[in-house]
């Protein structure tokens, strides 16, 4: 008499999953990453990937969450430790062409290359919203250090909180069309010419 478990034991590691999903949509984007594509890259069948993520838009949120715990804090924790919105913005944006020139991950940033052309907009709302996140807590850095003096009174905390957006999003781009990491610092540190003194 044969005693045991029915079938094979699960041998399936998620977070590997998850890094390789994430290398797939970091590098295709969400519109252009296929369930084969996902299937070959994680080394599954299709109801396999179904079974364990329920589907291509939940496996991307997932891999969003991934994302930004392991390349895209920087950001939150530079304004979180630097004293002043300035300096956090310097770092951040120095840190940002290290990360999206790194040649261990596709280039750029996934939370913008990942909605470029999608049709989705429930994807594309989604994106939108971390990114506009990021602009807020930009924004409440940039008020902090008006009310502080750090920052001339008078200074538009919102266009230059959207000024370090568009820069990073800029980079972001830029990486993805060659750009090397001396370019993207050079670029940060011409952006900061522009930020206000007090």
């Amino acid at each position: 008499m044969v005693t045991g478990q029915r079938g094979r034991p699960r041998s399936f590691d998620r977070d590997a999953a998850l890094d390789k999903a994430m290398l797939a949509f970091w590098e295709r984007g969400y519109e252009a990453t296929s369930i084969a594509d996902l299937t070959a890259s994680l080394g599954i069948s299709a109801p396999s990937l179904y079974a364990a993520f329920g589907d291509k838009r939940k496996l991307f949120d997932e891999v969003v969450v991934v994302y930004g715990g392991r390349y895209g804090d920087f950001a939150s924790v530079a304004l979180a430790e630097e004293p002043t919105a300035r300096a956090a913005v310097a770092r951040i944006l120095r840190e940002a062409a290290e990360v999206y020139t790194d040649p261990a991950h596709p280039r750029g940033c996934m939370v913008i290359s990942a909605a470029i052309n999608t049709t989705s907009d429930e994807v594309a709302q989604a994106l939108r919203e971390r990114r506009n996140a990021n602009l807020v807590m930009f924004e409440s850095r940039i008020r902090a250090d008006v009310a502080s003096g750090a920052l001339p009174a008078d200074t538009d905390a919102r266009a230059l909180a959207r000024y370090a957006g568009a820069v990073l999003q800029g980079m972001s781009q830029q990486s993805r069309d060659g750009a090397s990491r001396e370019e993207l610092e050079a670029v940060a540190e011409r952006a900061l010419v522009a930020w206000p003194t007090a």
